[in-house]
């Protein structure tokens, strides 16, 4: 078994990886940079370590992060989910160093990264995929040329891109010439290679994806499926499993076509499979993501099963501890993600120092955080500061379980997507389970909230009140 692990990664998953080590009883080392220095991961791990001054690149040097690895006698990695965490080459570093990576192999990674390899791996396979190119585009009358065969509109894709970026949706052959150039240049410069293909664009799809674990004796299971059809811009809000939109005959075809994937191309530790889900039922593969996944507690909370618990006991060569017909779901859950955002402001970040914050609590609740009150929320990564799980029994009272710890739930000091999600919540297409893509883009009034007075306001209002009254 692992016994000591180098966390390369900040924030809650961070967190979350500290606290699946101490149940397992294995040393978790972290790393910072200065702008982290008061981080939560960096007060609760075992040991923290700084990795320079620059808050970017010093989570990026996976040839100096695997020697700290090494130096400070750590036997395994874990690399979270953002940053290094689709990189190969940090996996094919961690081999040579003799350092066990927590993921799949480098190989599976640069295979599932590259979306060309990923979808001919996938149609040899016999997974249905959506129609486009087979090839990186060569240049914009290629493009124009294969948009006439499949129609529009199409999605112009970085063929390494994940994220939400390097994505453009084209509704004509105006738009497509006019956003070629644009996404090969976001693709050379968010991911290194600036290739791009053509995929036809399925219209207002449902996002479903399956989690699967996989070990090193060939067994691959499927977790069942999450829901992330609400989504900003391609950029995941909230997440529910099981989907309340698909038939149980339907869940069991899709959770059968992603374990048919993940065998194909021989997977190993926690995985992705991601699905559109068109208006005539037909499902289609998107991506796969190599990685653990910010929603992974949807499918924990419905399954009970403890998945970075199961990452680290696949990557010290260890079985699953589950066959398929041990694995079951009950209930219903909802992740929201609680970014540091302004949703009035066109979600524009809100960066700055936590006045007061108060989790939510009560049967049901799950709340995966890296901030707490003092805390500075810094300008240099990603806004999500805070993830809520909420589970019930039913659909119905997933939801009002959902209000209810948002209600519970306050960050001050900053602006967040709280009070969105509230409204979110009280919509009627959404309480009915039938909703996709599209869902925020047709709703734009969901954004007309109030903002009630923060708590310290309110405060300070009555005691004056009762100062001036003492005063008469």
């Amino acid at each position: 078994m692992i016994k000591k692990i180098l966390i390369a990664n900040r924030g809650e998953i961070a967190v979350r990886i500290v606290r699946a080590c101490s149940e397992l009883g294995i040393k978790s080392v972290a790393i910072y940079t200065d702008a982290d220095r008061h981080a939560l991961h960096v007060k609760k791990a075992d040991g923290a370590y700084n990795i320079g001054s620059d808050p970017v690149l010093g989570y990026l040097n996976a040839h100096n992060i695997v020697n700290l690895a090494v130096a400070s006698g750590c036997d395994a990695l874990h690399p979270g989910y953002g940053f290094l965490s689709e990189n190969p080459t940090l996996a094919e570093i961690c081999a040579r160093r003799g350092i066990k990576f927590i993921g799949p192999p480098a190989k599976v990674i640069h295979q599932m990264g590259d979306k060309i390899q990923a979808r001919q791996a996938m149609i040899k396979a016999g997974i249905p995929v959506i129609p486009g190119s087979d090839h990186n585009l060569e240049n914009v009358e290629e493009a124009r040329k294969l948009a006439k065969t499949t129609g529009y509109p199409v999605m112009l894709k970085a063929t390494n891109g994940g994220g939400g970026r390097g994505i453009r949706r084209c509704n004509n052959e105006e738009e497509l010439t006019k956003n070629y150039d644009r996404v090969v240049s976001e693709a050379g410069k968010a991911f290194g290679k600036p290739e791009v293909f053509l995929e036809k664009c399925v219209v207002n799809p449902r996002h479903i994806e399956v989690q699967i674990l996989g070990d090193n004796q060939g067994n691959v299971i499927h977790l069942y499926e999450r829901d992330c059809s609400i989504q900003r811009r391609n950029q995941k809000l909230i997440e529910i499993a099981p989907s309340p939109q698909l038939t149980e005959a339907q869940r069991q075809y899709i959770g059968g076509l992603a374990v048919q994937a993940a065998k194909a191309v021989k997977y190993v530790n926690a995985g992705t499979i991601e699905f559109l889900l068109d208006s005539d039922n037909q499902f289609y593969f998107m991506e796969m993501n190599t990685r653990l996944q910010v929603e992974h507690t949807v499918t924990e909370t419905i399954t009970g099963v403890d998945i970075v618990q199961e990452q680290i006991r696949i990557a010290s060569g260890l079985p699953l501890q589950y066959k398929q017909s041990e694995v079951s779901y009950r209930g219903f859950a909802m992740e929201f993600r609680i970014n540091a955002e302004d949703p009035k402001n066109e979600f524009l970040p809100s960066f700055g120092r936590i006045t007061r914050y108060y989790a939510p609590g009560g049967p049901g609740i799950r709340t995966d955080a890296a901030i707490y009150t003092g805390y500075v929320i810094p300008p240099y990564y990603d806004s999500m500061c805070a993830k809520l799980t909420v589970w019930n029994l039913t659909w119905p009272g997933a939801i009002e379980r959902g209000r209810r710890a948002l209600d519970d739930m306050a960050v001050y000091g900053v602006k967040t997507t709280i009070p969105y999600y509230q409204e979110i919540l009280k919509d009627p297409e959404f309480r009915s389970g039938k909703f996709d893509t599209s869902f925020v883009e047709t709703h734009p009034d969901l954004i007309n909230y109030s903002v009630p007075r923060p708590p310290e306001q309110l405060a300070a209002a009555i005691a004056a009140a009762i100062a001036a009254s003492e005063g008469m």
